[in-house]
Formats: C-alpha cells, sequence, structure tokens
C-alpha cells in the first residue's frame, strides 16, 4: 500500500479523495495554485504545495510542476481526480518515468478511450454497438456536410477528446452546420488542446446511462450497475441517478455487458465510465468512455456500499479487485444533484463572486470544496456542492433530496437550488419520464418563480427592523422613542424582485402591523397599468437565532408561523422560504438611484471572460437573435446576440480581451 499521495486537482473532489487515504492511513498532498492558496483542500490535506498561477494552464495542468511536487514531498502515487490531467495519456507516462504510480488506467488505454473517434472505431471492431456518425481524419466543412447529409438532420457535433459538455453543439439542418462545427472546433482547442470534431446522429428525447467499471488491468472488469444522467443542460449534467428508472430489464442487461465488454477490450485498469445512449425503444448505443472516476460517483457508492476510490488506491497498489461480480449487490435508490453558482434564467450563465452565505443540509451527503466567504472566480468549474441523498425506494430517495435543497441557503452568487428543487419536484421527473430532452419540454414548471407574497414582505422588513434595532445604523426605521397616543411609525421603500412598493409599519407592542402599497414600474406606467393590490398584515416579533450569513427567522403572520432566513446579497438582501428565495432592497428616493440598471442601447458582458470572436462589424445591419460576438468563460463559449433588428454603432472590445461583468461589450442601435 501507498505510503503518501499527491492529489493532483482541487476542490471537493480532492477533499473526497484526501477522506478515503486519511481512512486508510496514507498521508494527502494537496497541490493549489494562486487563486486557490486558502481553499479548503489545500487545508484539509496534511500538506499542500503551490504549483503556480491561477489559470489552469499555469497550475493544474503543468506536468512539470506537479511531479516536481511529488519529489518535493516524497508521494509515490498521484490522483487525478477528474478533470485537469485526469485523462492526460502523456501525464500517467511522465509519472511513469519518474517512478510515481498514476492511479488510473495505463496510458495506452487513455489513448484508446480519450479520443471519442479512436473509442468509437475499436468498440466497432469489439462488435460493440456505436451510435451511427462519422469520425474520421478528414475534418473539412465540404466532408461534414457530406457524412450529415448522409447521417441525417438533426445531428451532434463532439470535440473527439472533449468531456464535460464542452465542445458539444447541435446542427437541427445544414444552415447551422458551418457555425456549429467551427463553435466545436474552438472549444475543443482551447478546452483539450485538440480541434479534432466527430459527427453523430442526434437523438432528441434520447436518455445518457452510463455504467461504472473497475478493471484490474488484467482483464478483469466488474460493473457497479448503471446510472441515469440524462437531465442536462448546455449538455452538462446537473441531476443523476443510480439505478436508472423505468428501465426495461433487457436494456438493462445488455447496458451492464457493453460496459464490462469496453472495459475487457483495452485491459482496463481502475476505475472508468461507459456513457451510452438509450432511444428509449430496444436500442442502446455506445458513446464514449470515460477513463477515471465520474462527478457523479457517490450515487453508485451510495447504492453499493463501495468506495469507489479505496478500490481505485488498491488495484493501482496492485492488490487487484477486492469483489468478484457476484458478491457486489445493489441496495435501495440515490441521487445526486449538482449544485452551481450559476443563473438558470440567464441560460445558466455562470456567477461569479464572493459566498457571504452557504448553509447546506446536514441531512444529506454533501461533497463540497468551497466555503462561506470564499470566492467563485471564472477559472475553475463554478461547482459549489454535491448533495446525495440514498432511501430504500426511489420515492424515498427523492423526498430526501427535496427536503435537503429546501434547506439549502446560498447568497453573494446566483445559483440553480431553486431550480433544481422545481425538478425533483415535478410530476414528470418523480414518475421517472427523464430525457436528455427534459428541460426544453418543462420550461413552465422548471422556470416558474412564485410571486412574493406577505410571507416575504413580512421577513424582509422584520429582518431590517431588527437590524436597526440591534445597529443603531437607521434612527428612522427603529420605530422607537416618545409618539403621544400613536404606534410607533416608519416607512420604507421596498423592491422584491422589480417590483416596487411603499411599506408602512406600526409597532404595537410585540407585534408589527404592515401595510404593502404596490407602485407601477416604468415600463408598466407606459402600458397604462398600476402597481397591483395592496397587502395588509401583522407579524409577531420573534428573537432571531443568529448566524454570520444572515438571519433565520420563525415568523407569525396572522397566527399562521413559518420559517425564513434573510441574507445580504451584493447590494441587497435574499429571503428565503422553503425551497425558494427571493431578492430584496431598500431604495433609498432621494438618492436618484433604483434598483435597475441598464445600458440603453448597448449589450453588457452577463459573466467575466475573454472575448474570442467577432461576428459582426461596425455600422451592419444585423436582424434580433443574430450572434454578434462570443465570449468563452467557465470553459465555455457564449454567444452574444442582437436583442432587436438593429445596427453595430461600435464594438468595445476585441478577440483576447479579458471583459469583466457588466462591461459594455457593444453599442447597438435599435431599427426604428
Amino acid at each position: 500500500m501507498f505510503r503518501k499521495i499527491l492529489i493532483a486537482n482541487r476542490g471537493e473532489i480532492a477533499i473526497r479523495v484526501a477522506k478515503t487515504a486519511r481512512r486508510l492511513g496514507i498521508a494527502a498532498v494537496a497541490v493549489y495554485s494562486d487563486a486557490d492558496e486558502s481553499a479548503p483542500h489545500a487545508r484539509f490535506c496534511d500538506e499542500a504545495i503551490r504549483i503556480g498561477g491561477p489559470k489552469p494552464a499555469d497550475s493544474y495542468l503543468r506536468i512539470d510542476r506537479i511531479i516536481d511536487a511529488c519529489v518535493k514531498s516524497g508521494a509515490d502515487a498521484v490522483h487525478p481526480g477528474y478533470g485537469f490531467l485526469s485523462e492526460n495519456a502523456e501525464f500517467a507516462e511522465a509519472l511513469e518515468k519518474a517512478g510515481i504510480v498514476f492511479i488510473g488506467p495505463t496510458a495506452q488505454s487513455i489513448r484508446a478511450m480519450g479520443s471519442k473517434s479512436a473509442a468509437k472505431d475499436l468498440m466497432e471492431k469489439a462488435g460493440v454497438p456505436t451510435t451511427p456518425g462519422y469520425q474520421g481524419a478528414d475534418q473539412s466543412l465540404d466532408v461534414f456536410r457530406r457524412e450529415c447529409a448522409r447521417i441525417g438532420y438533426p445531428v451532434l457535433l463532439k470535440a473527439t477528446a472533449g468531456g464535460g459538455g464542452k465542445g458539444m453543439k447541435i446542427a437541427a439542418r445544414e444552415a447551422d452546420l458551418a457555425e456549429a462545427l467551427a463553435s466545436a472546433q474552438r472549444e475543443g482547442k482551447n478546452s483539450f488542446g485538440d480541434d479534432r470534431v466527430l459527427v453523430e446522429k442526434y437523438v432528441p428525447r434520447a436518455r445518457h446511462l452510463e455504467v461504472q467499471i473497475v478493471g484490474d488491468g488484467k482483464g478483469e472488469v466488474v460493473h457497479f450497475f448503471e446510472r441515469d444522467c440524462s437531465v442536462q443542460r448546455r449538455h452538462q449534467k446537473i441531476i443523476e441517478e443510480a439505478p436508472a428508472p423505468r428501465l426495461p430489464a433487457d436494456v438493462r442487461r445488455r447496458l451492464h455487458e457493453i460496459g464490462v465488454n469496453a472495459g475487457k477490450a483495452v485491459q482496463y485498469r481502475g476505475a472508468g465510465t461507459v456513457e451510452c445512449l438509450y432511444d428509449g425503444g430496444a436500442n442502446v448505443y455506445f458513446m464514449e468512455m470515460n477513463t477515471r472516476l465520474q462527478v457523479e460517483h457517490p450515487v453508485t457508492e451510495m447504492i453499493t456500499g463501495v468506495d469507489l476510490v479505496e478500490w481505485q488506491i488498491r488495484v493501482a497498489a496492485g492488490e487487484g479487485l477486492p469483489l468478484k461480480q457476484d458478491d457486489i449487490h445493489e441496495r435501495g435508490h440515490a441521487f445526486e444533484a449538482r449544485l452551481y453558482a450559476e443563473d438558470p434564467d440567464n441560460s445558466f450563465a455562470p456567477s461569479i463572486g464572493r459566498l457571504t452565505t452557504l448553509r447546506l443540509s446536514d441531512q444529506a451527503r454533501v461533497d463540497s470544496g468551497v466555503e462561506e466567504g470564499q470566492e467563485i472566480t471564472p477559472y475553475y468549474d463554478p461547482m459549489i456542492a454535491k448533495i446525495i441523498t440514498h432511501g430504500a425506494s426511489r420515492v424515498e430517495a427523492l423526498g430526501r433530496m427535496r427536503a435537503a435543497l429546501r434547506e439549502t441557503r446560498v447568497a453573494g452568487v446566483e445559483t440553480n437550488a431553486c431550480f433544481l428543487h422545481a425538478l425533483c419536484a415535478d410530476g414528470d421527473f418523480a414518475s421517472g419520464d427523464v430525457s436528455t430532452k427534459y428541460i426544453d419540454e418543462h420550461p413552465d414548471g422548471l422556470f416558474a418563480r412564485p410571486a412574493a407574497d406577505a410571507r416575504v414582505y413580512g421577513a424582509a422588513l422584520l429582518a431590517r427592523h431588527l437590524a436597526a434595532r440591534a445597529g443603531g445604523a437607521d434612527p428612522w426605521g427603529a420605530l422607537t422613542g416618545f409618539r403621544l397616543n400613536k404606534a410607533a411609525k416608519a416607512i420604507y421603500w421596498i423592491d422584491v424582485d422589480g417590483a416596487p412598493a411603499i411599506a408602512r409599519l406600526f409597532r404595537h407592542g410585540q407585534a408589527l402591523d404592515i401595510e404593502i402599497e404596490p407602485r407601477a414600474t416604468a415600463a408598466a406606467r407606459k402600458e397604462g397599468k398600476g402597481g397591483g393590490e395592496s397587502m395588509r398584515f401583522s407579524v409577531a416579533m420573534p428573537s432571531p437565532p443568529a448566524h454570520p450569513g444572515g438571519v433565520g427567522l420563525r415568523l407569525s403572520i396572522n397566527g399562521e408561523a413559518f420559517d425564513a432566513f434573510v441574507a445580504p446579497h451584493g447590494g441587497k438582501h435574499r429571503v428565503f422560504i422553503g425551497a425558494e428565495s427571493w431578492d430584496v432592497s431598500f431604495p433609498d428616493p432621494l438618492s436618484g438611484a433604483g434598483g435597475h440598471h441598464s445600458v440603453e442601447g448597448s449589450l453588457v458582458a452577463p459573466m467575466p471572460g475573454v472575448v474570442t470572436l467577432l461576428k459582426a462589424k461596425p455600422g451592419e445591419a444585423v436582424a434580433a437573435g443574430a450572434v454578434l460576438m462570443v465570449m468563452e468563460a467557465m470553459k465555455m463559449e457564449h454567444a452574444i446576440k442582437a436583442p432587436h433588428d438593429g445596427t453595430i454603432k461600435a464594438f468595445r472590445f476585441k478577440a483576447g480581451d479579458q471583459v469583466r461583468q457588466g462591461d459594455m461589450l457593444v453599442e447597438f442601435e435599435e431599427t426604428a
């Protein structure tokens, strides 16, 4: 067994590997970039070594610096986690040359399966069914046009060295092909250093199923059943479960056979995942093999009771497979929800900033590599945590996931927490009717948010009132002082999710009487609309429990009790009630500043990133929806499109420029 393992990764997976190493009595060494100097994974391990600047190319992708860290620390093995160098054959070879064990497959297996094109060729020779497509060496547009016509539209273009949804584009028709191919090639080059692309028949309502395998490198391969990862955004998984729901027994059996046969075809060593496409009928197609641990491996661990990281370590140490296939059993059901710093209402764009509040359920397994007060930077994946639940049945596991998401409280950045809860509460998802088109097919249920009611206004106003009483920062809002024969009173301007109102508070002993008078927005006034109906209610005054990132409240409105949590969120406050949240501000009507900022006649950067391409020229007339420029952020391309028909007046940045969130990108004049 190894004495010391260096973990060539960061975040939650580095902590996850270190926990198993610690249980096995193995010392763990962390590496960190300048952006991660004080990150939890660097503190959790027994040692931590700096390897470079914040960009992955300057740190986590530097093979030479990681090997230097191994030599410096005396580590005799390296666990790569996932992403970064985990599927890099040159890295595996460099470690072997340095006399350091790579806790993963051989470089030969990585090469065989690392290229989607080569993997499909290999599987076809082994008799494994593959998705109809083209993976040839000729990468010209003319060849792709010919092959796509043969396959039939729609088609899916994929970077051959890709993973995690990067370098994947759909072309619904021939007119879309040129732009989709160019975008897939750029993402492949930027993310993996390889711009080669393959194309496959796109199955619109497919299911994404995968088989977890572990091999001993000598021909023996076992499977750990399957996972369903169908529900995705931007071709990236957001929720996974095991086993797959509503799967015919014969399809399940063939799926496991494909996984084991794929592993045996390359004498696979260690943990890997064979990903397949299921058309919902009788066909299961091999798509690719990930020669590493998967982000979603915890759901497999939960239903089998097996620590997959321990198996990786033991196989790499030469101990062989701890169990035979007949000794591996499944029990119950498990879900994993990926909590991301992203905005579902803005096409799931990543959100950058400081985690001013982070409270996660203690009733679920939570794998996380960030903490309250930490900065979410543009350099790495925006995952905050993985929330994992297990139950004796799918119904029980899903109920526990909903409960865990109801307890999730994150402020300072946008998250997909409300979206995940809506997904888990959706009737079709609860029945197991899932596919890769699930989000597109359920926009009303997944993106709808309830309007603010008396509970939201009451929690926000009470939190502000209590803060004023405690700190004395707002003498006009403290509702104290002598008033002859009158109740203490305060008036606020309040804005909830863009809806302005006037709030009047009257204190009577240990209660507040509140009146909310909605005011029309400027847009509503233009259309001759008012602000809505007024609200009147009473709130009992509680003693709130303290929390550094916010205030927890047990409120009673008109005799009905409920829990709320109010936390600072940027220059506003975020009110959490159950699984929902609302953003609240208290504008100063005398300051001239409102709660809504826009740049008239321009387009601004939705997030920090790098401009990679300008698609138009100043003075050019464009139609609504036309792509004006392309940005890269969080390793993904984001198209900046014309909001209306109009004319480009000027670009403020050129290709290669770094931009900040809110920077003006394009001066744009709408056609009258």
